[in-house]
């Protein structure tokens, strides 16, 4: 177990929060996996899976995180601050990585809230980027305060310095399409099922990351059109994150 510090922290919305910490330099992790994070509290090690936002490149471990009021973790740990301290455990693992998928075609990462977390951390990753010929990041919330990293999906990270040439990479390759439920847009699974995402069933791949009740939704979807859901062991043509935050 790793002991952390927060080195920044900000509020999307009354919903949802990123925050930054220090990272061991024994910490190994592979772009879209998650890692068991958490809090000691009353002496009690209480953890949860988070996927990681940040690349693996990058010195400094991010995570993305709803608010749950009466949440035995997130009540306490919306609360951190600089300097708080958080614990990570070792292992990380996860379905949506890149050697899940089968190659070829294009790269459709289809989320719901907080769900965009393992993406971000994707996107920034140089064999995610010279794998595919275009990624699309779908990202479906209720109103535009959670588009939680807008301006950085927009502009392709453009106003990153610390990320170097990276700009240039992602912007060639990156489709950003922003979904506002609350502004009466179709949600993704609406929109999948009219055909309003172009998705080509028999060459593209498809990433799904959101709720459980999306997630089910989605997987049966690719399944109607003859997809094959992939693994560690067994790539397929998609694949779906099972793990939550808290429930």
């Amino acid at each position: 177990m790793f002991t952390e510090r927060v080195t920044w922290v900000h509020h999307w919305s009354d919903r949802t929060f990123s925050f930054k910490c220090t990272r061991n330099t024994a910490f190994r992790f592979v772009a879209g996996e998650f890692a068991m994070i958490g809090l000691m509290i009353d002496g009690k090690r209480v953890i949860r899976a988070y996927s990681i936002v940040s690349p693996p490149w990058s010195e400094e471990l991010e995570f993305l995180s709803i608010k749950i009021q009466d949440g035995e973790l997130t009540s306490k740990l919306q609360h951190i601050e600089v300097g708080s301290e958080v614990v990570i455990m070792p292992k990380c693992t996860g379905t949506l990585v890149n050697s899940a998928l089968t190659q070829g075609g294009e790269l459709w990462m289809l989320a719901t809230g907080t769900g965009l977390a393992p993406f971000m951390s994707l996107i920034r990753d140089l064999d995610t980027l010279e794998t595919w010929t275009k990624i699309h990041v779908v990202h479906s919330v209720r109103d535009s305060s959670d588009l939680a990293y807008n301006a950085d999906l927009a502009t392709a990270f453009k106003l990153h310095p610390v990320d170097g040439e990276l700009h240039e990479m992602v912007a060639g390759v990156l489709k950003y399409h922003p979904i506002l439920t609350g502004n009466g847009e179709h949600r993704i699974t609406t929109q999948v099922a009219m055909g309003h995402l172009p998705i080509d069933v028999e060459t593209d791949k498809i990433m799904v990351c959101g709720n459980l009740e999306f997630n089910h939704q989605i997987a049966d979807w690719c399944k109607a059109q003859g997809m094959t859901e992939g693994s560690i062991r067994e790539p397929g043509t998609f694949v779906v994150e099972r793990a939550f935050v808290e429930k």
